[in-house]
């Protein structure tokens, strides 16, 4: 490099370090690597080649080096623990080795141990080093906005994000995050719901990687999660721990149910959870494209919480088998008029309690369980 190129390649590297983050000696290693690859690659040399950089000219040399031994140490063959042949190298290259006998030659005082330098720097590899410098400036560029980016959301995993739609394809839409752009696959949006794009968007963030081209972010709508989690942002009881969800279980775009209790008597959950007019509740169905959410009261008592979690039905009697054989399963008897409300379309309902209770339920009409009393 002329003495522009280098001062333009200095004040790039300061002003990548300031902006990046970069520790300029890792710029400076990387830029001597490649220099000393590219002398190798196309002036022929053998493996006794050093770059050095001056860290405020920015001028650039080539050295070839040698170490003064006593003796010529070879490469070493040996038979490894597979039986296969392995080379083991000398801990100072071969070409780099030099006897004293001719090392006194060039240095008269030297000694074995030390090392002579010859630079060789080939009059047009400014040329190749100006190309050098840019390639590898902005391959840390690069790296530092991808470092810096996973650093950013490496603990952003099972969090709400608020984004903006950017663009889409085929399989996935793609979430302005900011910094980068997360991926939200269609298959991970709520059933039937439509967006626009540039439209802010919440997003559940369910996998932040580190892959070759860069931090990977994937995101839902549709995992159970999302739920809980927009709850802790519109919930401030929830938020400061006051009121807890014990459980949520969902069927995106159709029903959620979130069993939630409150560790201060003078804090109703479930009227935490509506808010004044139902406004809190509001800005969570708002978000949910019509899906329906049952607040069902969290309690220890099992028959109770049944019943609460096949709300919407109300007239419910529970009975908890305690067999052995009948472990967590549980009789529920419905009026007749409640008994669709408490199976649900396509049975949803009573499997989301099943689910949210953690007990196998067999659902009855007061008619069914009559009807058998007679028979018997």
């Amino acid at each position: 490099m002329n003495e522009k190129q280098a001062k333009e390649f200095i004040k790039g590297v300061k002003k990548i370090t300031e902006e990046k983050g970069i520790d300029p000696e890792i710029i400076f290693e990387a830029m001597e690597q490649a220099l000393m690859t590219a002398y190798k690659k196309n002036y022929n040399s053998k493996t006794n080649v050093k770059t050095k950089i001056d860290r405020k000219t920015g001028d650039v040399k080539i050295f070839t080096y040698y170490v003064v031994v006593d003796d010529y140490e070879d490469p070493e063959v040996i038979i490894n623990e597979e039986g296969k042949e392995e080379v083991i190298e000398p801990k100072i290259p071969v070409d780099a080795q030099l006897l004293l006998e001719d090392a006194v030659k060039k240095v008269k005082d030297i000694k074995v141990g030390e090392t002579i330098e010859e630079e060789v720097t080939p009059n047009d590899f400014g040329r190749v080093a100006v190309q050098i410098a840019k390639q590898v400036l902005i391959q840390k560029i690069r790296n530092a906005e991808r470092d810096a980016i996973l650093e950013e959301f490496k603990d952003k995993k099972g969090e709400l994000m608020l984004g903006t739609l950017a663009m889409e394809d085929r399989l996935n839409y793609y979430v302005d995050l900011g910094r980068t752009r997360a991926i939200l696959p269609k298959k991970e949006m709520i059933p039937g719901e439509k967006v626009v794009m540039g439209s802010s968007i919440r997003v559940y963030i369910t996998k932040v990687e580190e892959t070759t081209k860069g931090p990977s972010i994937i995101c839902s709508r549709k995992h159970f999660n999302f739920i809980r989690k927009l709850f802790e942002a519109e919930i401030p009881e929830i938020m400061d721990g006051t009121v807890i969800i014990y459980k949520v279980v969902r069927e995106p775009g159709v029903r959620s149910k979130v069993a939630v209790y409150s560790l201060d008597n003078n804090v109703d959950a479930i009227g935490a959870c509506i808010g004044d007019k139902g406004s809190r509740i509001a800005n969570i169905y708002t978000e949910l494209n019509g899906e329906k959410i049952d607040l069902v009261p969290y309690t220890e008592n099992m028959e109770e919480f049944i019943k609460n979690a096949m709300s919407p039905a109300k007239n419910v009697f529970v009975t908890v088998y305690d067999e052995d054989d009948k472990k967590n399963e549980a009789l529920v008897i419905v009026s007749d008029e409640d008994l669709a409300l408490a199976i649900g379309k396509g049975g949803i309902n009573i499997k989301l309690a099943s689910r949210l209770t953690k007990h196998h339920l067999t659902i009855k009409s007061m008619t069914q369980i009559n009807e058998e009393g007679n028979q018997e």
